[in-house]
């Protein structure tokens, strides 16, 4: 039988000690098992934002940030992003596995039959602004799918479980088409079954009732590849939200909420936002050295966004894939005008062979390739947020299943390190100064 490992915390105030227990994970670095230290010792830990705590266990996703490593139940998002559809991913991040030939046939076909909304929430749409951001839209149909489908949130049933995490998958890309077709004042689209998620999302956002729409097949390659690529990343700050309200008993519907709301965030989903920005900031490719400069001084706080990446110091995989379809898609588009692509190959170039950038890891990451795509695509700005909770959302509800059946699965309760007055007395207000 294999020595069970542990550290040994000592309070050097009192001498008292307790032996944390070393856990071993499949990949990545041990841990030490800190839950029977307040009781031993008094204490508790001090961790903002959590970035050095294992806050559950997970046999989802795995992250290695040095090494620029990605894995999806295991298998390497190279290979997934290669061989895969997204509704494939969705099954092999839902169930551990890759399904079979009827496997998939089947979940597919489950998928595709809740594609629909019920056509009551589509009246509700109307009491949005048509200039909302299309976020808030999401937000508010995400919630409001807990009272249209309301027969499938009891969080302690498996089926209800089940039923809920298709309905999501299914319809979170025409939630994500109406809100575009909303804010413009056009028709909504029904879905069309005959297509596959990528190809059905793009014709819900672009087509229209006065003539044919084809989907592009290069348009829907690129959008399966943002889609897998984005699908899940571990304990990020939209996954922990959704955990953290789950943890609670809250419906799926809720829970996912929480992950938008988190999403939403200019330093988590609305980072490929930025790079348009950037973009758009920069202006014309002959201002690009103006902004390099800026970049490289160290007294000047501008960043160039979209280079570099906080969990990966080396390189990120998926920025490497999605490059791919990026030239794809400028080089299938010919001889289509926009400054802003000639900026960003520009910056690519620089970020790729320049002596600073290269020292420093400093590469372009997925957020640079993938809001590239959708600007090719013709997908508005305020929608790409969007585009990744559509992406992300069957990660949430993977991660959202686990733990419904983990049996260390307790209501999140972080602590605090208390730094406000100390206790005192009332004083009648006749006594105040």
């Amino acid at each position: 039988m294999a020595e069970k490992k542990s550290v040994t915390v000592t309070d050097n105030r009192n001498g008292n000690k307790v032996d944390l227990p070393i856990l071993t994970g499949t990949h990545g670095p041990d841990v030490f098992d800190i839950r029977k230290m307040y009781s031993s010792l008094g204490m508790f830990t001090y961790d903002p934002g959590f970035v050095s705590t294992a806050t559950c266990s997970s046999y989802i996703t795995y992250i290695d940030g040095d090494e620029g490593i990605l894995l999806y139940r295991g298998y390497p998002i190279e290979q997934l992003a290669e061989k895969s559809s997204y509704i494939e991913v969705c099954y092999l991040l839902l169930n551990g596995e890759l399904p079979s030939a009827i496997q998939l046939a089947t979940f597919t076909a489950n998928i595709t039959r809740h594609t629909m909304v019920h056509e009551g929430m589509r009246r509700f749409y109307s009491g949005f602004r048509h200039d909302a951001h299309p976020m808030a839209f999401m937000l508010g149909s995400v919630g409001a799918m807990s009272s249209f489908y309301h027969d499938s949130t009891d969080v302690t049933n498996p089926r209800h479980r089940e039923i809920s995490a298709h309905r999501l998958i299914a319809k979170m890309p025409t939630l994500a088409a109406d809100s575009y077709k909303y804010s413009m004042g056009l028709p909504f689209n029904f879905p069309k079954n005959r297509l596959n998620y990528s190809e059905n999302f793009l014709y819900m956002m672009f087509a229209l009732p006065t003539e044919e729409y084809v989907v592009n097949p290069v348009h829907a390659k690129a959008l399966n590849s943002i889609l897998i690529l984005h699908a899940d990343h571990e304990q990020n700050a939209s996954t922990s939200s959704v955990r953290l309200a789950s943890s609670s008993g809250a419906n799926p519907f809720a829970s996912v909420c929480a992950g938008i709301a988190s999403l939403w965030g200019p330093a988590h989903g609305g980072a490929n936002e930025a790079v348009i920005r950037t973009l758009e900031e920069i202006g014309e490719a002959k201002n690009i050295p103006k902004f390099v400069a800026r970049a490289k001084d160290k007294d000047d706080d501008y960043r160039l966004m979209g280079f570099g990446h906080r969990i990966y110091k080396n390189f990120d995989p998926r920025a490497m894939l999605i490059r791919d379809a990026c030239h794809d898609l400028l080089e299938d588009m010919g001889d289509y005008d926009d400054p802003l692509f000639e900026i960003a190959l520009e910056l690519e170039r620089i970020a790729l062979e320049d002596d600073y950038f290269k020292e420093r890891k400093l590469y372009p990451n997925v957020d640079f390739y993938s809001g590239i795509i959708m600007r090719a695509m013709g997908i508005p700005l305020n929608m790409f947020t969007v585009v990744f909770a559509m992406a992300r959302t069957v990660g949430w509800i993977a991660q959202w299943m686990e733990m419904m059946d983990d049996p260390e699965q307790r209501i999140g309760r972080p602590r605090q390190l208390y730094v406000g007055k100390a206790q005192r007395d009332y004083v009648p207000l006749v006594d105040r100064d």
